[in-house]
């Protein structure tokens, strides 16, 4: 009499599940969210996401499809299938956008683990400020920011001391400071920034 064999797949070695959680876990992080708030942009539990961000568990591809897009990543880039030649190309097309107000932004660098440093391209509408209420800025302690004025004139106030920038002129300042970009003009003005993360003062 023939007796039935059940197979199932194998489970990923852990040191793989360890390495996708390591990585989920950084861009997270890298993007300031917390769990709960992965967990409500991707439609995936909380405790799942711990399990995974631990290495307690390998998430089935539709899982893995969910936390990808709650960290606004394709699934080839949260695993990494698209990176053979360690380069990340951020299209026009595929910038990650905000507006705030009058403040618009484009993040230019994707969320990498272990990054130490964005840049992203600002507009400030005549009138428009950034650092209000609605658009606090949020930088980690340590870090720095070198901004770049491209079109316009613009005010930078710094720990209370303000600073008339125009096109063409960069400033670089520390940015866990409280501090804040006006534009007083008649046009909107554009700048890129980068922020560079956790630096000390010397």
């Amino acid at each position: 009499m023939a007796t039935a064999v059940t197979t199932t797949a194998p489970d990923p070695p852990s040191k793989d599940r360890a390495a996708v959680g390591v990585r989920i876990h950084a861009l997270r992080e890298a993007m300031g969210f917390s769990l709960r708030d992965l967990a409500e942009r991707s439609g995936v539990s909380a405790p799942m996401l711990s399990q995974v961000e631990r290495g307690e568990t390998s998430p089935t591809l539709a899982v893995a499809e969910k936390i990808a897009a709650g960290l606004e990543l394709t699934l080839s880039q949260l695993l990494r299938l698209d990176e053979g030649e360690h380069v990340m190309v951020t299209r026009a097309g595929g910038r990650r956008r905000y507006e705030r107000g009058g403040h618009r932004f484009e993040e230019l660098t994707p969320p990498l683990p272990g990054q130490r440093a964005d840049v992203s391209l600002h507009t400030l509408k005549a009138g428009a400020t950034t650092g209000g209420p609605d658009d606090p800025p949020m930088h980690e302690p340590g870090s720095r920011e070198t901004a770049v004025v491209q079109a316009g004139v613009l005010a930078l106030t710094v720990d209370g001391t303000r600073h008339e920038l125009h096109a063409g002129d960069s400033v670089t300042f520390d940015a866990d400071l409280p501090h804040h970009f006006e534009n007083d003009g008649e046009e909107q003005a554009r700048f890129l920034a980068v922020i560079a993360a956790g630096l000390r003062r010397s």
